[in-house]
C-alpha cells in the first residue's frame, strides 16, 4: 500500500514549523501573489526559502500555490514568480488555469512537481487523465465528488498518478469555490484570494415597493444565515478515503492559527498512524480523535458530499457563530529549563491552569506559577495585553514547539 500524507495548511512560519512538529508529511502555502488566500500572511520569496529549510529538515514535503484563474494582465507577473519559485527548493506548485500550468511547464524545473488545485473542478476520470497527460504528477478532488467516484477515479486511472482529497475544514457553498458573491456585493474576487465569504451574513429581505423596509428571514430570533455550511470532518472515515484511494488527506485552513493546526495535524497523524498500525485500534480511539478535534475552533461538522449529495441538517441556517473548544495562548519559542519564552496570543493569569500540547498527542497540564515582561523582567499578574513577549514559568517547562492552550482539558 502506497503511504497515506496529511496534507497541512501553513498561514506563516509560524504554522509551518507547528504543522511539521505535530506531524505533517507536506505542508501547502501560498506566496505573495497568485494565490487563493490574500487575506493570509502569505510568504516571500526568502520566507518560502526559510519554510522549505524548516520542513526538509524533518523530510516534510512543502507545495506552493498559485491557482488564482489568471487574466491577460496577470501573466507577466506569473512568469517572473515561477522564474523566482525555480531555485527555492519547493516540492510542487499547485496550479488551477491551464494557461499558468503550461508557463509552469516552460519554467520550472522538473523536480518541482505539478499538482491541479480543486479549484480546477476535477469531477470526473477523464479529467484527471486530461492533467495527466499534460505531465500533472497530482490532482485534487472536486469537494463535489463522494467516494464512490473517487474509488472509481482510482480504478480507471495510472497508478503513478496521486489523488489529494480535502478531509477537514471550511466548506464552500459553490461549487468547487467558483463563487462571485464576494466580487458582486464588495468587489473583492473569491477566485483570486480575496473572498469576504458574503455566505456566512445575516440576511433579510425588502419588498421592492417598500424601499427601506426590511423583512427578517427567521429560523431563530438572530435571523437567517442562508447559505452557511457546516465544516467537513472525516476523522471517523480514515478507512473508507485510504481504501477509495486517496494518497494525500488535505486539510482546509491557511487563515486558521496555530493551534488549529496543531490540533487538527496531530489528531489526523494519530488516526492515519493508528488505523494503518492496527484497525482495531483506530476504532478503540475514536472517542479520543472526536473530542480532541472539537477542541479547535469549528463549525457543527459534516461529511460533506463523500456518501451523497448534503441536505438541510449540512447547513446551518441558525447562526454563523464559531463553537470554540480551547483557547491558544501561544507557542514556546526558548526554554532553559525553568523559564520558557513566548509571545501571548490570548489572556492567562498567574494560578492558572494550562495544557502544554506535545506532538505525540499527549497532554501535560501545568500551572502558572510566574508571570514576567521577557523585556523588561517586571512580573505581573496576568497577561492580557495580546502578542506580548513573556517569560513564564510553570509548574512544568514546555520545550521549544509545544503549544500552550486553556480549556481544553477533557
Amino acid at each position: 500500500m502506497r503511504g497515506t500524507e496529511l496534507l497541512v495548511p501553513a498561514g506563516s512560519l509560524e504554522t509551518l514549523r507547528v504543522a511539521v512538529d505535530y506531524g505533517a508529511n507536506a505542508v501547502y502555502l501560498g506566496g505573495e501573489a497568485f494565490g487563493l488566500r490574500a487575506n493570509a500572511k502569505n510568504f516571500t520569496i526568502q520566507e518560502i526559502r526559510e519554510g522549505v529549510r524548516i520542513a526538509h529538515e524533518k523530510r516534510v514535503k512543502v507545495f506552493v500555490t498559485a491557482n488564482i484563474l489568471a487574466h491577460n494582465y496577470d501573466m507577466p507577473g506569473v512568469r517572473e514568480y515561477f522564474t523566482e519559485l525555480r531555485d527555492t527548493g519547493i516540492d510542487a506548485v499547485l496550479i488551477a488555469d491551464p494557461g499558468v500550468f503550461m508557463l509552469a511547464k516552460e519554467l520550472l524545473p522538473e523536480t518541482i512537481e505539478l499538482h491541479i488545485s480543486t479549484q480546477a473542478n476535477n469531477t470526473n476520470y477523464e479529467t484527471f487523465l486530461f492533467w495527466h497527460r499534460l505531465g500533472a504528477k497530482r490532482v485534487v478532488c472536486a469537494r463535489e465528488l463522494s467516494l464512490s467516484e473517487i474509488r472509481e477515479i482510482r480504478r480507471r486511472v495510472p497508478e503513478e498518478m496521486e489523488i489529494e482529497a480535502f478531509v477537514h475544514g471550511a466548506m464552500c457553498m459553490s461549487y468547487s469555490g467558483r463563487c462571485m458573491l464576494s466580487n458582486y456585493m464588495t468587489g473583492r474576487d473569491a477566485n483570486r484570494g480575496e473572498c469576504t465569504h458574503p455566505c456566512r451574513w445575516k440576511y433579510s429581505v425588502q419588498e421592492e415597493s417598500r424601499p427601506g423596509e426590511y423583512f427578517p428571514v427567521f429560523e431563530n430570533e438572530r435571523g437567517s444565515f442562508l447559505f452557511n455550511s457546516k465544516d467537513l470532518c472525516m476523522i471517523e472515515h480514515i478507512p473508507e478515503l485510504i481504501e477509495a484511494g486517496v494518497n494525500s488527506l488535505k486539510i482546509e485552513g491557511r487563515m486558521k492559527t496555530a493551534l488549529y493546526c496543531a490540533t487538527v495535524a496531530r489528531t489526523y497523524r494519530r488516526a492515519i498512524d493508528d488505523y494503518l498500525e492496527s484497525p482495531e485500534r483506530y476504532c478503540a480511539n475514536m472517542e479520543w480523535y472526536k473530542t480532541e478535534i472539537g477542541k479547535c475552533t469549528h463549525r457543527e461538522f459534516t461529511t460533506g458530499f463523500y456518501y451523497g449529495k448534503p441536505q438541510a441538517e449540512d447547513h446551518i441556517y441558525d447562526s454563523s457563530t464559531y463553537v470554540t473548544g480551547s483557547t491558544y495562548l501561544g507557542t514556546v519559542q526558548e526554554s532553559d529549563g525553568a523559564w520558557c519564552y513566548l509571545e501571548q496570543k490570548n489572556k492567562f493569569s498567574v494560578g492558572e491552569q494550562l495544557e502544554i500540547m506535545q506532538p505525540d498527542g499527549t497532554d501535560i497540564l501545568a500551572e502558572v506559577l510566574e508571570i514576567r515582561d521577557s523585556e523588561t523582567d517586571l512580573p505581573q499578574a496576568s497577561c492580557p495585553h495580546a502578542r506580548q513577549r513573556l517569560k513564564v514559568r510553570l509548574s512544568v517547562c514546555p520545550v521549544p514547539g509545544n503549544l500552550l492552550r486553556a480549556g481544553g482539558a477533557s
